[in-house]
């Protein structure tokens, strides 16, 4: 291990960067300097700490040995890059890098060996896979996964601060009984509503990209592509903390009891399964918790080799954040901070 790094954080000032920022102090990451990276109209604010922001130039970015963006696909796609280049690990949390052949898409406690073969930038996986292969991974490795079938129940806070803001302005004017304004970080009004569109639709898809991450990024996690994966993605009025109910189909038969003896020795899971006394996961209980919670283990009744899931996590947290932070630190244990960074040339991003 290595002392004194010099850490960016890209995109400091949003949901993921304030909490990223606070994620490296408490986790002590060894880091001695971190420099926060936004947008010019924040350039010069002070932070919590006394972190100045910076503007993103050619000279600013010189001699970081590692930068974590969360500023979105289209900066990634341009200064990841760059950040590389001058001699930096990126961990980036945008989806621009993730399905590149030659980007390891990471969860710590998942497939942490990835990391090994980087070739300057690891890319973050998206919330609402993050969480469930966590959860699915000791599943995996016991009996193989078959098939998945997958209903995600997302919190706002996965859009960011401007729909959270407006599920609580849209509950307060519901509340005493006022017109709501027209909805803007959603197609339609989201409070006191269920919305199945979660993410994007591109022309001529029937899936979001929400749905077709879930797809993808699991199966590229998890190693094989052989998965049968269906997925829903629902928009909820919930303000943090993702929910899913996912039916694993095994290759080799696994019980509930062995499932839950497999998922109470994973690292990163908790275990809450006693419906009798109502006990089960629930988002406002797994906020500002780095675990992912599952509950409601049982035997799908319809498939002898299938079994039903609940998972939920906080998205802002472990979804993004957290495992950020535990690949900053997977890579400082690993030796692959610094001398690797951009050994081989930065990446190319997915068509």
């Amino acid at each position: 291990m290595s002392e004194g790094y010099r850490v960016a954080v890209v995109g400091a000032t949003g949901q993921v960067g304030t909490l990223l920022l606070a994620l490296l102090r408490e986790r002590g990451f060894p880091a001695a300097e971190i420099v926060p990276f936004a947008s010019e109209r924040s350039v010069g604010r002070e932070l919590d700490g006394g972190l100045i922001v910076q503007g993103l130039s050619e000279r600013a970015i010189q001699g970081f040995d590692l930068a974590i963006f969360s500023a979105g696909g289209a900066i990634s796609g341009e200064w990841a890059p760059r950040f590389v280049q001058a001699g930096a690990v990126v961990v980036d949390n945008s989806s621009r890098w993730r399905m590149s052949d030659d980007v390891p898409l990471v969860v710590a406690e998942v497939n942490p060996q990835a990391l090994d073969g980087h070739r300057g930038i690891v890319a973050n996986p998206n919330c609402s896979t993050m969480q469930m292969v966590v959860a699915l991974k000791p599943l995996h490795d016991a009996a193989g996964i078959e098939r998945l079938v997958i209903s995600t129940y997302q919190a706002v806070s996965g859009t960011g601060k401007r729909a959270v803001d407006e599920l609580l302005d849209q509950s307060r004017a519901l509340l005493h009984e006022r017109e709501i304004s027209a909805p803007s970080a959603y197609a339609h009004q989201i409070a006191f509503n269920a919305l199945p569109h979660a993410g994007s639709f591109a022309a001529g898809d029937d899936h979001t990209d929400e749905e077709r991450k879930l797809i993808n990024e699991t199966r590229k996690i998890l190693g094989d592509q052989s998965i049968a994966i269906s997925a829903t993605c629902v928009r909820v009025p919930v303000v943090n903390g993702h929910s899913e109910a996912v039916n694993v189909q095994t290759r080799r038969e696994l019980s509930p009891e062995r499932a839950r003896e497999l998922l109470g020795a994973a690292p990163g899971v908790t275990v809450l399964d006693d419906p009798d006394a109502a006990l089960y996961p629930l988002a406002i209980d797994a906020t500002g918790h780095d675990d992912v919670f599952v509950g409601r283990i049982r035997r799908d009744p319809g498939h002898k080799r299938a079994l039903d899931l609940w998972i939920v996590s906080d998205n802002l947290r472990k979804g993004a954040a957290t495992n950020a932070v535990q690949l900053a630190e997977l890579l400082d244990a690993r030796g692959l901070l610094g001398a690797r960074a951009g050994a081989l040339g930065a990446p190319t991003p997915a068509a």
